[in-house]
């Protein structure tokens, strides 16, 4: 049995913001800027206060079995509900999304390379 490795966005809007927090997101903007993005497995956060109140956090989880994405996927959301909370940013419309990279379709160098492999 392989493990398999999850990629989990949780995406949302701040809400409610104060102007101290608003002015502290926009001071660390360069650090959640959506070109730095990666998916970790404490989560990275993204954001472009400045165009849009949207954000996105990006988690990377892993498990044995194709169910346990599900429970990567609720850990994500808590983590990034924990986040949140623990600054008062307020949030909406709060989604999140998986993939198991285990079922991605492979793309055009990695079909070389399998096939290569397989010759």
């Amino acid at each position: 049995m392989s493990t398999r490795t999850f990629r989990i966005t949780v995406r949302g809007v701040f809400d409610s913001l104060g102007a101290d927090q608003r002015a502290d997101l926009l001071d660390r903007a360069a650090e959640h800027d959506v070109l730095r993005a990666a998916f970790t497995p404490e989560g990275h956060l993204s954001y472009d206060l400045a165009a849009r109140s949207a954000f996105t956090f990006r988690f990377s989880d892993s498990g044995d079995e194709e169910e346990d994405i599900l429970e990567a996927t609720e850990r994500a959301e808590a983590a990034a509900k924990a986040w949140l909370g623990e600054r008062g940013y307020g949030y909406k419309n709060l989604r999140s999304s998986a993939e198991d990279l285990s079922q991605a379709p492979l793309g055009k160098r990695r079909k070389r390379e399998a096939a290569r492999r397989n010759a």
